[in-house]
Parts: C-alpha cells; structure tokens; sequence
C-alpha cells in the first residue's frame, strides 16, 4: 500500500503562495486517489483536494476552489498542492492521505483515507 510523506509548508504573509508535496511510495491497490486535508488546533481535520491516481480527476473544498490548485506527477509519484492567494484562515497543519475508489462526497471524509504523513506546517501572518 501507499506511504506518504508531507512538505513543503512553512511561514508566509497573507495573499503569498506555497506549493506543498506529497511523496508517496509503495504500490496502489485499486482506484486510488491522494487527499490533502487540514487540520487547525482544536479542530476537526477538513477536506481541501484530492486527485485521483491517473491525475486526471480533481476535487476541491468549496473555500480554496480558485485559489488552491491539485496535482500529480506521474514519473516522481508526488502528489503537489498549489497554494495561491494565502488567508490567516488557511493556518493549519497539512496532511496527505490516500483513500480508494472514485470522487464522490465521500472523497471529503477523512475517515475514509488512510497512510497519513506526519504533515507539514502552514502558517499565514495577516
């Protein structure tokens, strides 16, 4: 099955950009697809994208639609998050996942995915 490792985050100021890597290694099993999610202290971890193994199907959270943009590449098996236009509410810690079968309403249940990472760190100053 698929491990994955975060990075990428770090300090930026609001309306900044990040661009967020998620490594993955081992072999899928099915349909997969690679979730980003994002969780703030306290809170409960919430949806931002997901992208299927193929790369060829997206989905995003209604809040960074516009902004935020999911990618794969296919040769280096990493799986990259686009973070344009920053907000302070962006602030939390980013996670991969990976999760089977195809985008649905499901694909934004965390409960689904499994083999996070440790996650990696995003912080917006206003």
């Amino acid at each position: 099955q698929l491990q994955t490792v975060e990075s990428g985050g770090g300090l930026v100021q609001t309306g900044g950009s990040l661009r967020l890597s998620c490594v993955t290694s081992g072999r899928t099993v099915g349909p997969t697809i690679v979730g980003w999610f994002r969780q703030a202290p306290g809170k409960e971890r919430t949806f931002v994208a997901a992208v299927t193994w193929s790369g060829e199907g997206t989905m995003y959270a209604d809040s960074v639609k516009g902004r935020f943009t999911i990618s794969k590449d296919s040769a280096e098996n990493t799986v990259y998050l686009q973070m344009n236009s920053l907000e302070p509410e962006n602030t939390a810690n980013y996670y991969c996942g990976v999760t089977t079968g195809r985008l649905n309403i499901a694909t934004k249940m965390w409960k689904g995915y499994r083999n996070w990472g440790q996650g990696t760190q995003v912080t917006v100053s206003s």
